[in-house]
């Protein structure tokens, strides 16, 4: 009798891996004046993060487990647009698989003087209220001539028009994911403010020369609010946001169609991917 041995084949295991984040939706857009007064700035995105400091004063959010060879959706949020004679415009979310950030809350200007919440809230133009952030992803905007919330902080008045010194955009944060440590989502500063450090734009400086300053690009700040004794002046645009991963340096990262970004080198048993634009999938191998 001839026996025939049937060899069991083991089956294929499929190993998981971690990624840590940083997602930053887009900043929204200050406020424009009408044609006179000062306007509020907009605030930073949303900002969530695993390493280093998240958003909002919140705990550090934890990493995702993934699968190789799987699709995971990512949208970079552009800033908000800033205003013309009114409020400027929200930012837009950004979002990675499961993780959402919200975009920054417009900057009011001096006809609707209230900004607006979001990620992190607006600042108000003059007389206006405060507005509020998204918990654990920034803070709330400041009152009369505010500057738009931050990652890291609330925004402050700027109530004495005559005064251009001084950052009223709330602070942001600084993270350590790419490797370096970068300071991300700050808060627009009002007209006459002049001094942001965390990628929010600065507001007019002195009181009658047309220097605001947008949010910065694939930083999630908000836009320069304006200041104007007659001339019409548009509020400055919020930056837009980013999506940064890390993950073991033995996985590689496929950027989808639609998206722009890069793959670092590997460094410290890890590799980085930057996305700074568009709409689409990666996935890894």
């Amino acid at each position: 009798m001839l026996n025939i041995i049937v060899a069991q084949l083991a089956p294929t295991t499929i190993s998981t891996f971690t990624v840590d984040y940083l997602v930053i939706a887009g900043g929204g857009g200050a406020g424009g004046t009408n044609p006179a007064g000062a306007t509020g700035g907009g605030g930073a995105g949303g900002l969530r993060s695993t390493v280093t400091a998240t958003g909002g004063g919140g705990s550090l959010e934890s990493a995702l487990t993934l699968s190789p060879s799987t699709n995971y959706a990512v949208v970079i949020g552009a800033g908000g647009a800033g205003g013309t004679t009114g409020v400027g415009a929200v930012g837009n979310t950004s979002t990675f698989s499961t993780i959402s950030s919200s975009g920054g809350g417009y900057g009011g200007a001096v006809s609707s003087p209230n900004g607006g919440n979001g990620g992190s809230g607006g600042g108000a133009g003059e007389y206006g209220s405060a507005s509020t952030g998204t918990q654990y992803q920034g803070y709330a905007g400041a009152a009369s001539v505010g500057g738009g919330g931050g990652a890291g902080g609330a925004g402050t008045s700027n109530n004495n028009t005559s005064s251009s010194g001084g950052q009223y955009g709330g602070a942001g944060v600084s993270v350590s994911i790419t490797g370096s440590s970068v300071n991300y989502a700050g808060g627009g500063n009002p007209g006459a403010g002049e001094g942001n450090t965390y990628g929010g734009g600065d507001g007019d400086y002195p009181l009658n020369q047309n220097d605001a300053t947008d949010g910065t690009a694939n930083k999630g700040g908000g836009g320069g609010g304006r200041w104007s004794s007659g001339t019409q002046r548009n509020g400055k645009n919020g930056g837009s946001g980013v999506v940064i991963l890390r993950y073991p340096d033995t996985n590689t990262i496929s950027i989808g169609a639609g998206l722009t970004g890069t793959e670092s080198a590997a460094s410290g048993g890890y590799k980085r991917a930057t996305i700074t634009g568009g709409t689409g999938n990666v996935s890894w191998s």
